[in-house]
């Protein structure tokens, strides 16, 4: 599919104007990443949705148009930013854990194993009864068959699935079920009166985010949203895990505080941000937030006018709707790890040249929450936003493939200097990947830089600094 036939389906299924379309210049072309997949078309795509949703935010503020262009070799760089960030020149550890990964089982089929956070590896090897030890846990999948294996892991509340090719994938009931799903939806799920936006000299300016979100996606969107001048606030807790380079890579552009939704002084702290919050973005597997008394219904009665948004790794629908994943987990369940084994000749499981699953929800994500921005200014309502791992992938999927995609070179830091930017952060300077969306008239920054989790006070700051 042609990048700007893409854009355009995305645009016209959430409703949007389609002289809009006649703004927007894509420029490249497939392929840029080594992959038998159209994923530079996605992160094209995907970015420009998001750009393009923030121009007709400028536009409702103004009246006024302003040209928006993505190159696709920027957005494919951009959609694996996390590869190229540096700290005073120096490349940060592989976040991998040494376990981490695929494995034949012993019935012939293939696991894949995500134990990247310390409770899920400690999950891990006590299901398996082994050590930390790659070698010991390839004997011990031995014993296992693949598919009992995953189910035990998701019984287990862990993280662990079988490879499944795309036939495989669209027989299973999950599959099915996000095969009836858009790449997102878009739902009013309150009543509440038109909200003129904010006088402002940026798309976002005067709009305030929560972001409950870890790893890849939903930072992704907050970062996306900070890029067009919103105000966000991380929030995390010291009892989650998480990793520092994606910490450092997302965090670009917002605030970052600690709150510990366990305590209940800690959700009344959350409430109030709540009630001064604009759009709350959250990443809890689906109706886990809601025990706290923060689900979507419970947000839009609290604070009218909200745009929620719901992050997942299968979707809202189907019996996997709860089940815990990441975007490793999801190409391997859902046939991209086979079908880019088989593009390239080889038996073992095979990723995506980047997590596409992930960057290309958090930009969904973006162009959700800005198109229900627009649809709150003009009509009110609250609005729930929806976006899986699974449903993204579908969508690349959808896009097609590309012959000899994986003869194509693999980009290097060398090679990218040129989509590279210096800033000051918490961590030191960074070295980082550029926002690849153009935009003529309110040109995309961050005017906040990185900082360590909980550097800031639990609120929102009403001035930000200049940007570095």
């Amino acid at each position: 599919m042609q990048p700007i036939n893409a854009l355009a389906a995305l645009w016209r299924g959430a409703g949007r104007p389609e002289s809009a379309l006649e703004t927007v210049e894509l420029t490249g072309s497939e392929p840029v990443l080594p992959s038998s997949f159209a994923v530079g078309t996605a992160a094209q795509a995907s970015i420009a949705a998001a750009a393009l949703a923030a121009a007709e935010l400028w536009r409702l503020r103004t009246g006024r148009l302003q040209r928006v262009a993505v190159d696709m070799r920027h957005a494919a760089v951009e959609f694996r930013s996390e590869r190229y960030l540096r700290v005073d020149g120096t490349p940060l550890p592989e976040p991998w854990d040494k376990i981490a990964g695929a494995y034949r089982c012993g019935d012939g089929g293939w696991v894949r194993l995500h134990t990247n956070f310390p409770h899920h590896r400690d999950g891990m090897l006590k299901l398996l009864r082994c050590r930390h030890d790659r070698a010991a846990v390839e004997r011990a999948l031995a014993g296992w068959e693949a598919v009992a294996l995953e189910t035990a892991a998701a019984e287990a509340g862990l993280v662990a699935t079988a490879m499944r090719s795309f036939a495989q994938w669209d027989a299973h009931s999950q599959g099915r079920a996000v095969a009836a799903l858009p790449a997102l939806t878009i739902e009013r799920i309150g009543d509440a009166p038109p909200l003129p936006l904010p006088r402002a000299d940026r798309p976002l300016g005067g709009i305030r985010v929560l972001d409950l979100t870890r790893v890849i996606a939903g930072p992704v969107c907050g970062r996306t949203l900070a890029a067009h001048g919103a105000e966000v606030l991380l929030v995390t807790a010291a009892h989650l895990p998480s990793i520092p380079p994606l910490v450092i890579d997302t965090g670009r552009g917002k605030l970052s505080t600690s709150i510990d939704l366990r305590d209940p002084a800690g959700r009344e702290r959350l409430g109030a941000l709540l009630d001064e919050a604009d759009v709350f973005v959250q990443g809890y597997r689906p109706g886990a937030i809601a025990t706290l008394g923060f689900g979507p219904e419970q947000a839009a009665r609290r604070r009218p006018g909200i745009v929620y948004v719901s992050l997942s790794a299968y979707g809202h629908e189907g019996p996997w709707a709860g089940r815990r994943g990441f975007d490793s987990l999801v190409q391997t369940a859902s046939g991209f790890n086979a079908a880019e084994a088989e593009a390239a000749g080889i038996a073992q499981p095979k990723v995506l040249p980047c997590q596409a699953l992930d960057h290309s929800a958090g930009y969904l994500m973006a162009f959700g929450v800005m198109t229900a921005l627009a649809r709150r200014a003009t009509e009110g309502g609250s609005w729930h936003v929806r976006v899986s791992l699974a449903q993204a992938g579908r969508w690349i999927r959808g896009l097609g493939r590309i012959p000899n995609g994986l003869s194509c070179a693999d980009p290097h830091l060398d090679d990218v200097l040129d989509l590279l930017e210096e800033s000051a952060s918490g961590f030191g300077r960074l070295t980082a990947v550029r926002h690849a969306a153009q935009m003529s008239e309110t040109p995309t920054r961050w005017m906040r830089p990185s900082v360590p989790l909980g550097t800031h006070s639990q609120s929102f700051a009403t001035k930000p600094p200049e940007a570095a």
